[in-house]
This record gives structure tokens, sequence and C-alpha cells, in this order.
């Protein structure tokens, strides 16, 4: 009896190690990444584990020895444990944590590749780590970077101070909702604050969501580097703003995106700043911001509409057109969420076409439903 109970002693003094060990082991198994965990603390009362200092590096060549000096994800702690309460419903799944995780993106020579690469690794790490399906995950004090060091100037835009919580992601109540599980997240960037809620259903086969976000009041004065660098010119003042629904089921979606900008001020013309082509285009888009922006609310605006399957998203050019005029001469378009898509209207008539549709849109969708009617 007293060396079995030494026995799970000691194991119980060497699991942390071991735990270790096999976090380790799976990090450097990755293809195109490097990673290293610290430590390690066991909490066995609640079924959990704590991993502490985790730093993942997107490798440069693929003899895994040189990496990348700035990590794609960093994390204080990373905990992983049993949700109990889920046990008395019968279902055993897990709740994970981070505590001021970090991801950067950095752009390469192909961004779009990159991103969906680091989304579907980062996907496999976490079912590695965590076998037990995920059925409450949060994030406390988080950030998100966009780096471009090949910019100039360099880019680097961020979000701080990200809060998400997650819940009933496996469906352990509510079962019989459509869209059962729920997310909430916030974050502030550039004196912006960004709010998302989400309703959605993650075990149905397509995507199955009904969610807004806004994003109030963000300083383009802080982005002047970012705007420099891609649009070469910057602003003296000016506040972004950006309101958007979007509901999706059974492969199709209907939603719309609208940015407002307010008391916008592109700086212009200074001859002892910039070459004649740098002065021309400053004051060329001061000049068009300010011949579309609604003189009484000082505000350019518009309203993207985008719908249909994913694999055929629409966009309503011609009605985001015809909101900018609305907005500029008309009546001013409305700074918040207006609450007209659900799971329930997907790819209605959004209502009656606008002028601009009339003369000229939808010629190719509508080229596009003879295609498909020939086919059948």
């Amino acid at each position: 009896m007293i060396t079995l109970v030494a026995a799970l002693i000691i194991f119980r003094l060497l699991l942390p190690r071991i735990v270790l060990n096999y976090v380790n082991k799976t990090l450097s198994e990755m293809e195109e990444y490097y990673g290293h965990v610290e430590d390690i603390d066991l909490h066995l009362y609640r079924g959990a584990y704590v991993i502490k200092n985790i730093k993942i590096l997107k490798l440069e060549s693929k003899d895994k020895k040189t990496t990348d000096t700035l990590p794609f994800f960093k994390s204080d702690a990373i905990d992983l444990s049993v949700e109990w309460k889920s046990l008395f419903k019968g279902r055993i799944v897990s709740e994970l944590e981070f505590t001021k995780p970090v991801i950067n993106y950095v752009k390469g020579s192909n961004p779009d590749k990159e991103v969906k690469q680091d989304t579907a690794d980062f996907r496999k790490l976490v079912k590695d780590l965590v076998p037990i399906k995920i059925n409450r995950f949060q994030i406390v004090n988080g950030e998100i970077h966009y780096i471009d060091p090949g910019a100039k100037p360099k880019v680097d835009v961020f979000m701080s101070n990200i809060q998400v919580l997650a819940t009933n992601l496996s469906n352990v109540t509510e079962k019989g909702e459509l869209l059962p599980a729920r997310m909430r997240g916030t974050g502030d960037i550039y004196d912006g604050r960004f709010v998302l809620n989400t309703r959605m259903n993650l075990l149905e086969k397509d995507p199955t969501f009904d969610l807004n976000a806004e994003l109030i009041s963000l300083n383009l004065v802080n982005l002047n580097q970012m705007m420099q660098a891609y649009g070469n010119f910057d602003v003296k003042k000016g506040n972004f703003s950006l309101y958007t629904e979007f509901a999706a089921k059974r492969g199709e979606f209907s939603g719309y995106v609208k940015p407002i900008i307010k008391d916008l001020d592109v700086v212009q013309w200074n001859k002892e700043e910039g070459d004649f082509k740098q002065i021309l285009w400053e004051t060329l888009v001061g000049s068009v911001a300010e011949v579309f922006q609604n003189q009484n609310k000082e505000q350019l605006a518009t309203k993207v509409d985008i719908n249909g399957k994913f694999t055929d998203p629409n966009i309503n050019t011609w009605r985001a057109i015809s909101y900018v005029l609305r907005n500029a001469f008309a009546k001013a378009l409305q700074p918040a969420i207006d609450e007209t898509i659900n799971i329930g209207n997907i790819n209605e008539d959004p209502g009656k076409k606008t002028f601009l549709e009339k003369v000229f849109g939808d010629k190719d969708k509508d080229k596009n439903k003879k295609d498909d009617k020939n086919k059948k």
C-alpha cells in the first residue's frame, strides 16, 4: 500500500513534466511553425491544465532552423478544462480561455493564402491540444495586429483590449434552437470601439449564424501611416464608423456593410512636402470627399448590400453608389445598425430598385440567372 501511494505521488510530481513534453512535442511537429511552452500547471481537482507563456513563430525556411523574430501567436496563459456543469446534462465538453493572447498577421507575397493557412493550422493545433469538444471559449485582454513590413511607411494596424465570450458551442443546452450558441466580442481600436454580437450553430454543415457588429468613431489621424502607404494621402482629422449585419443558412447569406466617415479633412496643398503628383492627388481626394459629403451632418457614407451563395456572392454596386448620392444630397444615412437582417429573411428583396439600378444594374445577375436556366 505504501509502495502504491509513493508511486502515485511520484507520478503526480512527474505529470506536469510529461504534459509539458507532450505539448512541446506537438508544437514541434507543425510543418510551417515553431512553438514552445515555458511551463504547465495541472489542476486535477477541476480537470484542467494551464499552458504558460506559449509562443508560436512562423518558419522562414523549411529546414526548421530559422524563424520570424515576431511571433505569429503568443499568450500569457491558456486554460484548458472540463466544463463540469455539462456533466450533469450527460455531456463531456471543455472550456478554453486565453489570457492576453496576441496574433500577428504579417503580410507576405500571398497574404490571402497565408491568412487561410495560419487559420487552418491554428485550428488544428487547438484540436490537438484539446481532444474534447469545446463548449465555452473566452479571450481576456487580447490583441490582433496586421503588419506590412514592406510598405512605406511600415504598416502596423491593431485592435487591443479584445474581450470575447462564446457559450454553448457544442449545443449542450437549447438543443431545439436553430442558433443555440452565443458569442459577444469587444475591442478598442484607435480611440474607437468595436462590438460584435453573434448567434450561431457550429454543428450545422453549412455556416449558420446571425450577427451584427459596429465600429464606432475610429480616429483616422491614427491611421495616417496606413493611408500614406496604400492611398498616398493623409488626413488632419476625421472619424470612421462601420455598421454591419449578416445572416446565413443552407449555403446562402444576406447582409450589408455601412461605412460612415465624419468630419473628414484631407491634408492638401503643402508646397514644402511632396512633389506635384502628391499635391495633385491629395487635392483630388479632398475635393471628391467634400463634394459627396452631407454638409449638414458633415459625413460621407454609403451602404453596400451583399448576398447570395457563399460560392457566388453578389455585391450590389449600383445601390452602393446610390446610397453615396442619397447621403450627400438627400438624407444622411443613420450611424447605427439598421436591424433589417436576420436568419428568417435571407435573400429577401431588399426593397425598390434605385434609379441607377434601373438604368445600369443587375445585368450580370440577370445574365447568370439566364445561363443557369439554360443549363437546366
